[in-house]
């Protein structure tokens, strides 16, 4: 038997539950429709508050920009994700489930078709095509950043946005839209927990005792994106639509934060970016042209510092701007010995098969271990 209780929703379509079992592990579903205003800060909070093994879905799909972002959000804090046939993650749902580090679905509990590109309705020819191209190409890169085969797409495209096709058992392996051969069984009946007794004591938020794992406020900085630009958007989602860009180097005041997001003034322009673009001053680190080689992300630090201890090869903890902790090796690198340090590393079972190379704007400073 399961235990379970609603603690936390989005703003908008998205609800968050947590639920726990008799065993005592925690796992957290993610129901409802993606929508572009939805935010993730309360899946954040609710991932550090119940430290849950996996991320489950109940979803029809929606808005696919926000179900790649939520996707990348489950890989970025080291989650993994299982899928039931007694609840639903059909369509732009099928996107976040592919952000799992490990993914458990049973056959028939997957459903992907053609994207309906309602947002295209009223442009112009020209411009719908462009966008359609344009998400086409953001869904085909975020698959193979997840791991899983881009073919899948292909066969999506055979069904129209009006029909589903729910995947096998052999061709979530063939696609490599799960990693294991074992199908999760979670049937049992998640009952309701006593929310008012289980409730936890509110807790007033006081600032760290140790200033290093402060995080300053963000004022101003400089844009620094792997592509050498990035775009300045409408509004502080991924779906908006950029406004202009900004080169590496420019200059950037910070006006207001919204979640992952800055509200920025920027060559000329105020608008949004994310705030993975933006090297900020007040912060310590600087790689300048260097990569990081992240492995591995924690919300403590003694869980991080633990990880680093029992890993084979030198690593580094850097705080983040989030207030998690993240693991890197040691030593920085030029972008490409980056990646072949780190393919090389992958290939002997040294770090995590999701490692990543990074730019770093997000790290603050480093807190571990010289």
């Amino acid at each position: 038997m399961f235990l379970g209780a609603a603690v936390g929703q989005a703003n908008a379509g998205l609800e968050y539950a947590a639920h726990h079992t008799d065993a005592g592990w925690a796992f957290v579903t993610v129901s409802g429709a993606f929508e572009y205003i939805d935010d993730l800060a309360r899946f954040r909070e609710i991932v550090a508050r119940e430290h849950p093994a996996v991320i489950g879905f109940d979803s029809p799909g929606g808005n696919v920009a926000k179900a790649i972002e939520l996707g990348r959000l489950i890989r970025s804090l080291g989650l993994s994700t299982i899928q039931v046939r007694q609840a639903e993650c059909a369509s732009a749902c099928s996107l976040a489930f592919l952000g799992g580090v490990s993914r458990l679905a049973e056959p028939g509990s997957i459903g992907v078709h053609k994207s309906s590109f309602n947002d295209t309705q009223g442009m112009k020819i020209d411009d719908a095509v462009s966008a359609v191209q344009e998400t086409t190409a953001e869904v085909i890169g975020y698959m193979s950043e997840m791991g899983v085969d881009p073919a899948l797409l292909q066969l999506s495209f055979s069904y129209d946005s009006n029909d589903i096709r729910y995947l096998s058992g052999s061709e979530m392996a063939k696609y490599r839209v799960t990693t294991g051969s074992h199908s999760p069984d979670l049937s049992t009946k998640v009952e309701p927990r006593d929310v008012a007794r289980d409730a936890p004591v509110p807790r007033r938020v006081e600032a760290k005792a140790d200033p290093s794992l402060e995080v300053p406020l963000a004022r101003d900085g400089t844009v620094r994106h792997p592509k050498g630009r990035a775009p300045v958007k409408l509004s502080a989602d991924a779906d908006a639509k950029a406004i202009g860009d900004a080169g590496n180097g420019a200059s950037v005041d910070i006006l207001d934060i919204r979640g992952d997001w800055y509200k920025v003034s920027v060559a000329g322009l105020v608008g949004f970016m994310h705030y993975s673009w933006v090297h900020i001053s007040q912060f310590d680190e600087d790689s300048g042209e260097q990569r990081y080689v992240q492995v591995k992300s924690f919300n403590s630090l003694p869980d991080a510092q633990e990880f680093v201890k029992g890993s084979p090869v030198p690593l580094s903890v850097h705080l983040a701007a989030n207030g998690w902790f993240a693991v890197t090796l040691h030593d920085l690198y030029t972008e490409q010995e980056a990646k072949d340090v780190s393919n090389a590393l992958k290939s002997h079972g040294l770090i995590a098969k999701d490692s990543m190379v990074t730019i770093g704007n997000t790290y603050v400073r480093r807190v571990c271990c010289d």
